[in-house]
């Protein structure tokens, strides 16, 4: 199978998921990306059967609206049923590197409302360490030198994105070079860098699921 198409897969099988649990009442999170475009599409064949989703940023909204589907504002919800979004990297431990699309600070807000967060992926995405792709990084833009000199002192290559505004108007840093045995650590210690906004790390919030589509088919890891 291309990886196209098991993109698509794996969003077929995420719809599938969510399905029994969702009714008239319900509310879904979704994220950004290729493979969250693919649930995008599959998510419009089921849109009779929740009430709205909450988007993890302008592009993913502008798509769910496309489909016919209500898109809210994550301040009038107070609980989301699920969020499912893709991953740059995920661990055996379901931490994930996020970020790829720049929109990792709103989709770390919309994982936190959320019961059940669902990454789906294929299986490149998965490693035994997170840190292969670099790690992205949203900074304030006046703080951008100063984080990427303390970057460098975690033993990180920062390398600006330039040309990339995110939709809170920011701009990301992306990490090379690091080696993540222990995210929750290295996840709060970047966070705690003035300037920072957030990383792509999410171990804090780990996904509860990952729904990996391989050649053979759909592997749930939890």
């Amino acid at each position: 199978m291309h990886q196209d198409e098991l993109k698509q897969a794996v969003a077929q099988a995420a719809v599938d998921y969510i399905t029994p649990h969702l009714n008239k009442d319900s509310i879904v999170g979704v994220g950004t990306g290729s493979t969250a475009n693919c649930f995008i599409d599959a998510l419009a064949t089921i849109k009779h059967t929740f009430d709205a989703a909450v988007a993890s940023s302008e592009e993913t909204a502008s798509r769910l609206r496309e489909r016919g589907i209500n898109v809210l504002e994550l301040n009038s919800v107070q609980q989301l049923r699920f969020y499912i979004d893709g991953a740059d990297e995920s661990d055996h431990q379901l931490n994930l590197i996020k970020g790829g699309g720049a929109a990792l600070t709103r989709e770390k807000i919309v994982a936190a409302v959320a019961e059940e967060f669902i990454c789906i992926a294929d299986e490149s995405k998965l490693v035994n360490t997170l840190g292969t792709f670099p790690l992205p990084v949203e900074v304030i833009p006046m703080a951008r030198s100063y984080v990427a000199r303390k970057l460098v002192g975690l033993g990180g290559e920062p390398i600006w994105r330039q040309g990339v505004v995110t939709d809170n108007g920011n701009y990301i840093l992306d990490v090379h070079g690091l080696e993540i045995t222990n995210p929750t650590e290295l996840e709060t210690e970047i966070n705690q860098i003035t300037g920072v906004v957030t990383n792509g790390i999410f171990a804090m919030r780990s996904a509860d699921i990952l729904l990996l589509a391989t050649p053979e088919g759909i592997k749930q890891l939890d």
